[in-house]
């Protein structure tokens, strides 16, 4: 029983700080840009990072590199924004955002591509077999450059809609289909000599899917069967934000906890009354060993 308590007390303890430091891990922020990823030259744009309401500081990083810092007093707003102006081919590229409670930093968010348009020539786009298919139909834009580079990009208009890469010749050749109704919409293309850096958007070109045909939209992306197609991170945009990012249950830690501290209190007060009742049955019995002896020095005398 001696070493039990102790073992117990001890166990409570460690339990107790390993749960504190597990708590020490804060969750990533989320990052977006207002109000697209596409940014045309000499534009400026709005980078927000969002964290805890805890927080008191946010970094922007750009290519791994501290860039800007925003201060904020806790629990006024979960999130902040950065402002990056003019966009040019220098800011253009990955960036990523930090935020901080009290001495610890969170994890890094995932990147967001902020790409610069209106760079190079202007492309024209096309569609075959038409801009007005029926559903279960196969359709191929083309997209064409006379800049020599090797790299387009078709885009559809949409604030969830991300781009798809082919890398080929002019004119290059996006394929899409059988298509549904959800790939009804207007599409962009553009040239790029690397992923952030595209030329100036073509005129567009608007995907009219008439009728039915006993096609069901489900729920469908409309994307082509392109091989290379480039998908940039969903923190592009502001799909599925959550109203604050505490990466622990607190009422629970906290019960946790108060149950961990009762656990250690109550080995305590065992561990204490133990003691107590050590020290009592050791005064009586030496009183009982003293009288003892004393009876028998008595006996002894007589």
């Amino acid at each position: 029983m001696p070493s039990t308590l102790p073992a117990l007390l001890c166990l409570g303890l460690y339990l107790s700080l390993r749960v504190g430091a597990q708590n020490e891990t804060l969750s990533k922020p989320l990052i977006w840009a207002e109000t697209s990823f596409m940014v045309p030259n000499g534009a400026s744009v709005f980078v927000w990072c969002q964290g805890s309401r805890r927080a008191i500081e946010y970094q922007l990083h750009f290519e791994g590199v501290f860039v800007l810092e925003r201060l904020k007093a806790p629990g006024l707003m979960n999130k902040v924004k950065f402002s990056i102006q003019p966009m040019n081919s220098s800011t253009a590229g990955k960036y990523t955002c930090f935020y901080r409670t009290g001495e610890l930093w969170s994890e890094p968010s995932d990147p967001l591509d902020l790409v610069i348009t209106g760079m190079y020539d202007r492309p024209t786009l096309s569609v075959h077999p038409g801009p007005e298919v029926l559903p279960g139909e196969n359709v191929t834009f083309f997209c064409h450059l006379e800049t020599a580079t090797t790299t387009f990009f078709l885009h559809k208009e949409g604030p969830a809609s991300r781009p798809w890469r082919r890398v080929s010749n002019s004119p290059a050749a996006f394929s899409m289909g059988p298509v549904t109704p959800a790939h009804r919409g207007m599409y962009r293309c553009f040239g790029s000599y690397n992923e952030h850096m595209w030329s100036f958007p073509s005129e567009p070109v608007t995907l009219l899917v008439t009728g039915d045909a006993g096609v069901t939209d489900l729920a469908s992306t409309g994307q082509p069967s392109s091989p290379d197609s480039w998908e940039p991170h969903w923190s592009t945009t502001k799909k599925g934000l959550r109203k604050d990012l505490i990466p622990w249950d607190y009422t629970a830690e906290n019960l946790f906890r108060v149950g961990l501290g009762l656990l250690v209190l109550v080995a305590l007060m065992c561990l204490l009354a133990h003691t107590g009742l050590l020290r009592k049955k050791k005064k009586r019995v030496s009183s009982q060993e003293r009288r003892r002896r004393f009876r028998w020095q008595g006996a002894l005398d007589e």
